[in-house]
């Protein structure tokens, strides 16, 4: 199957994704810029929900906000598991406010959603992110990645030989970069580029 033919997922499914394989986000407020690891969920809607985070700089920044709303920029970034060059895949950037939710926790309103991948820059729609699936294998991605990579690499680049002869040209090594539910995707290494 080519890669034209080869169904993919929609941008907000690919942000969707993002949201919910994210374990660390970072939060830049007009005073802060704060790595937040464990500290969000993601629930059916693409709401995110920040605990406050120990130091408390989120909390004390909102409870001075105007109108009780704090304008925040929220970024994640998607790394492969697998240690190949260049391993940033993609940036999802979520512009919107804070606000208070409970007293242990802060809710964020998006107002803008930016995928930056590969090959540009996505302007995503609100209305699509939260009606967009996380593809079923996002969370559990990096372990299986990592299990095909260490555990099982003579299978990996076996499977470059499905690929046109003029793509495995001067390839030196083949690593897995990204799996989900539509398939595979390799990476092909040669001595000084790559090529997915």
């Amino acid at each position: 199957m080519s890669a034209a033919t080869c169904p993919e997922p929609t941008p907000a499914e690919r942000a969707r994704s993002v949201l919910a394989a994210a374990g660390s986000l970072t939060v830049t407020t007009q005073g802060h810029r704060i790595e937040l690891i464990g500290l969000h969920t993601v629930d059916a809607a693409a709401r995110l929900l920040l605990h406050n985070p120990p130091d408390g700089h989120l909390a004390a920044e909102l409870a001075v906000a105007p109108h009780g709303d704090l304008a925040a920029l929220v970024e994640f970034t998607d790394v492969a598991a697998v240690a190949v060059r260049e391993r940033v895949r993609s940036r999802l950037t979520l512009g919107g406010w804070l606000s208070a939710l409970g007293p242990k926790a802060l809710v964020f309103h998006p107002a803008r959603a930016v995928l930056t991948e590969d090959d540009g820059t996505t302007l995503i729609g609100l209305d699509e992110l939260a009606l967009a699936s996380p593809d079923p294998l996002a969370t559990h991605e990096a372990e299986m990645l990592g299990r095909l990579d260490s555990a099982h690499a003579d299978t990996v680049a076996p499977l470059a030989r499905l690929l046109p002869a003029r793509e495995q040209l001067g390839a030196a090594g083949v690593r897995p970069l990204r799996l989900d539910r539509h398939g595979l995707v390799l990476r092909l290494e040669t001595a000084d580029s790559h090529h997915d």
